[in-house]
């Protein structure tokens, strides 16, 4: 363990909670305000069938399983036209990792004129833009510099949790065992990539599934040192792992609330104003009072039009209950797009995506003081 893992594994276990917590909302609000955001969004899981399988996935299926799908297009433009209507801006497209390893995928693919599954969600992203003007985030999985430079035109942002650099999770019996695509060093790199290319990315820590704090704080220092050097992390998701029906070998890793809310604050003291800290409120519905009392920035997407595929269990709160609790703790709900406003611009966002981004900002621009405040 490295010196400054140490002296933050030791802030973060040893500080009272409340002293903490003061610390990491007095930085937020130094640098961030008193406003809260989040993006209303629509979300499409476009595959669930995966190559990799961690033991703690519920999404994951292979060709042949029930359940397990594509999504036509026209069925996902369908789907987006209806979160248009609803005010919607993000369409958050989610997808198994290397689902064209399997030659079903391939086939279906293939079929419809498609070399891979990468190809398609280009072609699904244009689709989305050209034809309702809504933000594609793609979150597909470990990717090449050039899926990544096919994606960016039709991308406002993209991401993928790190959610941990453990190598000792990859072992046997532990949950990455059989998740290739898991690697610390291949996500890492991935993430590199984006930053290369000057893309606005959205990552994070998996809180619950097997780590150590000591694994924890390096995952954090490690999205740090990646923000550093490329400047590209806007967000980062501090999200807690739920065991799921039938998931008894991972009971005993049910995250505490004492947990989330240490991890909230050091998050924030950590990166100190240079990237913002989001929370499932989904996750963590009983206690959103005092995860803003932590300093968390962001609410992250919330939908009035689609569930919460990767945990089906948990829906969404109402985004009158998000305004209720943050008003309660003298702040105001602010809705933001998935590409924060310091990355709106040519350098960061390309064509056409970045004038859908600035039509879409004018819009909630105007909306958001009548609505959130």
């Amino acid at each position: 363990m490295s010196t400054i893992t140490s002296y933050w594994v030791q802030k973060m276990v040893h500080q009272p909670l409340e002293d903490l917590m003061q610390e990491g909302y007095n930085v937020k609000k130094h640098h961030f305000g008193n406003s809260i955001t989040f993006s209303r969004n629509v979300f499409i899981p476009l595959t669930n069938i995966c190559k990799d399988h961690c033991t703690y996935c519920t999404f994951q299926r292979r060709p042949g399983d029930n359940g397990a799908q594509i999504i036509p297009e026209d069925d996902i433009l369908r789907r987006v036209k209806t979160a248009k209507d609803a005010g919607c801006t993000e369409v958050l497209i989610s997808l198994g990792d290397k689902s064209d390893y399997f030659p079903e995928v391939r086939e279906w693919l293939n079929h419809r004129g498609f070399r891979n599954m990468l190809d398609y969600v280009a072609h699904v992203s244009k689709r989305i833009i050209e034809e309702t003007g809504l933000l594609p985030h793609t979150n597909a999985g470990v990717m090449c510099r050039h899926q990544l430079a096919m994606l960016k035109p039709y991308n406002a942002s993209m991401g993928m949790m790190l959610e941990t650099v453990s190598d000792r999770l990859t072992g046997p019996g532990q949950v990455h065992e059989h998740a290739p695509d898991k690697r610390p060093h291949r996500r890492i790199r991935m993430i590199e990539e984006a930053g290369k290319l000057k893309i606005p990315f959205t990552t994070g820590l998996l809180v619950g599934i097997g780590e150590t704090w000591v694994e924890r704080m390096d995952t954090l220092l490690e999205i740090k040192r990646l923000q550093e050097t490329y400047g590209h992390i806007q967000e980062v998701i501090i999200q807690n792992f739920q065991p799921k029906t039938g998931m008894d070998q991972l009971k005993s890793n049910v995250v505490s609330e004492e947990t989330m809310l240490r991890l909230s604050a050091i998050a924030n003291i950590l990166f100190d104003g240079t990237i913002h800290i989001q929370v499932p409120p989904n996750l963590n519905n009983n206690y959103l009072s005092k995860l803003i009392q932590s300093g968390i920035t962001d609410w992250g997407g919330v939908s009035p039009v689609s569930t919460d595929y990767i945990n089906p269990e948990s829906p969404w709160p109402a985004i009158q209950r998000l305004k209720e609790v943050t008003l309660q703790n003298e702040s105001h709900l602010t809705e933001r797009l998935p590409v924060y406003e310091d990355y709106i611009t040519p350098e960061w966002i390309e064509e056409p995506a970045l004038s859908a981004v600035k039509e879409l900002k004018g819009r909630i621009d105007h909306e958001t003081p009548k609505l959130y405040t």
